[in-house]
């Protein structure tokens, strides 16, 4: 052998970088991931109760004062800081979103996968149902069942969950169908693996990419929902702070204070905004058909 060729330096195999650095160099997901956190940290404040004043608390001397030194955002008809009630709504609206998500995303997610792997009339009767559900418009299946079990914030997180449920079961078991053909689940099989085992081990983890990629959706989906059905009533109950109720509140003042209305609806736009982002650069991270296309 050529002592020359022996001495010749070989390339270094490149490394892929983790799935978060690419979701960093993604402008999508970049801009998402910082409204997200921002939205995440607001919430965490309103939870500890780090807020400039009390969300409740009143100064009648200050009614409908205009964004100043003493109240950043100003106060609203009652005296009540605007900047500390869009703070503690943040907190409602992150509990309501997390819950009620987690709810479906656990629910739908056991259905589809379920209702794939079975196959049969197993999968037939399950999807009939979750077709039933998708026949309705979202809001209107979300006032539905809120009208049926009342306003409040724990219905409003039931009303949400029962949703977004069908969403997540469709999610989940389009994957399953492609997984459970594969060879490696085949080869399970024979080797006398339980069908628990197939599901827990082979099945589940390669359904995850696309579940991820929806909860982030499903979260922008349930804090729009949620402020929707708190505009109308039927959500979060004043005088707790609801971002949907403060719009609902301060509409007929919109042409004499309007930062009651702007501050509120950017809340909500930015939030929903920084989700979906956040989703769409999750989507291109973890496809691995995206992936192939900028790979070329």
């Amino acid at each position: 052998m050529n002592a020359t060729a022996l001495s010749l330096p070989t390339e270094a195999p490149t490394r892929r970088p983790g799935a978060f650095r690419r979701l960093l160099t993604n402008l999508s997901g970049m801009v998402g991931l910082l409204l997200v956190a921002c939205y995440l940290l607001f919430g965490l404040l309103g939870a500890l109760g780090a807020t400039p004043y009390p969300p409740n608390e009143q100064h009648a001397r200050d009614r409908l004062q205009p964004p100043s030194a003493a109240y950043l955002l100003g106060t609203d008809l009652f005296g009540r800081d605007l900047a500390s009630r869009l703070i503690a709504g943040a907190t409602n609206s992150l509990r309501v979103a997390v819950t009620s998500v987690a709810l479906a995303g656990l629910a739908g997610t056991l259905l589809g996968i379920v209702a794939g792997f079975a196959g049969g009339w197993v999968d037939t009767l399950l999807m009939r149902v979750m077709d039933v559900f998708f026949a309705f418009p979202t809001l209107l299946l979300a006032l539905v069942v809120v009208t049926v079990l009342g306003p409040g914030l724990e219905n409003a997180i039931i009303a949400i969950a029962i949703v977004y449920t069908p969403i997540f079961a469709r999610v989940a078991r389009a994957p399953v169908l492609a997984v459970k053909q594969m060879e490696f689940v085949t080869a399970a099989r024979c080797i006398g693996s339980s069908a628990i085992r197939v599901l827990l081990r082979h099945v589940l983890p390669n359904t995850l990419a696309p579940l991820i990629v929806q909860i982030s959706l499903a979260l922008s989906w349930s804090l729009l929902t949620e402020a929707g059905l708190s505009f109308l009533g039927l959500g979060t109950v004043p005088p707790m702070a609801s971002w949907g109720v403060m719009l609902n509140e301060h509409r007929a003042l919109a042409e004499n204070a309007p930062w009651l209305i702007i501050y509120p609806g950017l809340a909500i736009a930015l939030a929903v905004l920084g989700f979906n982002l956040l989703g769409d650069g999750l989507r291109d991270v973890l496809d691995p058909r995206v992936q192939g296309r900028r790979g070329r």
